[in-house]
């Protein structure tokens, strides 16, 4: 009778995709507070609050040795949140089609195989389209800022696989140094960050596009193989052009659509063919001998921030 009555688990992959809805509707709900507390606002909020909850919930050490790359983590961590200003001018799935190219570029520079400049060829098409007939002139500044998100999210992915090797939590302290870096641009957003209304939208903000999808991006990575979900990861701006249109009425060009597909796919692509290639050089005990722990993503990545050793899509 026990048997019979106990719950089945959610599947993996409903898991992975509750993280991508999650993370991408929670840019959205940021995006529409910008008319409240204003984008450095929301940025400040976001990673306040992350940091916050990590580091009561999880009390990590702090990883003396390993002080300097917890710092340029952090500083990482915080230029990922250009993707917030960027979205102030362009579209929320514009904006994560660009970010995407940061992590898709990392995935492409070591590419070996002729098949990987398909990839390459794919998201140059689609940033091709993205200023396409039929749809608003797409803001040059939107874009250079959501590439250099792309960037810092680059950069965090190689960090962070660092830090996966280094004693203590440098991740989780990297969000706390990140949310003191922003900390500065608290004072643009006015008296409005004192709101108690602003602070509990900022609160469910962190949760909504942090501490959630870390959750299920750590409960999925139990069940399934990274490549799957770095493969699914890479809805993310097709999910964000979707969050955009149902939260915040952005419609989108035909054209901006099919670019953002481009880009999702050659994100695809790349993590699947940058995770195969991983697989067949790494030693084939390796994975026998890696813990559980250290094919799961920390808890605190920020972005969904993923598992360090994540090629492409992490955020």
């Amino acid at each position: 009778m026990t048997c019979e009555t106990e719950r089945r688990p959610v599947p993996a992959p409903l898991l992975v995709l509750g993280s991508v809805v999650s993370i991408q509707a929670g840019q959205a709900c940021g995006k529409g507070m910008f008319a409240i507390a204003g984008t450095a606002g929301v940025v400040v909020l976001r990673l306040g609050f992350a940091a916050a909850v990590l580091l009561l919930l999880r009390r990590p050490p702090f990883p003396r040795g390993s002080l300097g790359l917890t710092i340029a983590l952090g500083a990482a961590i915080a230029g990922m949140h250009l993707i917030y200003p960027a979205m102030q001018r362009l579209p929320v799935g514009v904006a994560s089609a660009f970010q995407f190219l940061g992590p898709l570029t990392l995935a492409l520079v070591k590419a070996r195989r002729p098949v990987d400049l398909l990839w390459a060829a794919l998201a140059g098409t689609g940033v091709f389209l993205m200023d396409g007939p039929g749809g608003a002139p797409v803001s040059a500044s939107g874009i250079a800022l959501a590439v250099g998100s792309g960037a810092c999210m680059a950069a965090y992915l190689v960090l962070n696989k660092r830090a996966g090797a280094e004693p203590g939590s440098p991740l989780a302290w990297g969000v706390a140094v990140a949310a003191l870096i922003v900390l500065p641009l608290a004072p643009s957003a006015g008296g409005t960050l004192a709101h108690p209304g602003v602070l509990a939208a900022g609160l469910g903000l962190a949760v909504l596009s942090a501490v959630l999808p870390w959750s299920l991006d750590q409960a999925a990575l139990r069940r399934m193989p990274e490549r799957t979900v770095a493969v699914m990861v890479s809805l993310e701006p097709a999910a964000g052009a979707v969050a955009g249109l149902v939260l915040l009425g952005e419609h989108l060009a035909w054209t901006q659509w099919l670019a953002i597909a481009c880009v999702s796919a050659a994100s695809a692509g790349a993590a699947g063919a940058a995770r195969s290639r991983s697989v067949r050089g790494a030693d084939p005990g390796a994975c026998r001998r890696t813990s559980s722990a250290d094919r799961r993503p920390e808890a605190g990545s920020p972005c969904g921030r993923r598992s360090p050793g994540r090629s492409c899509c992490g955020r």
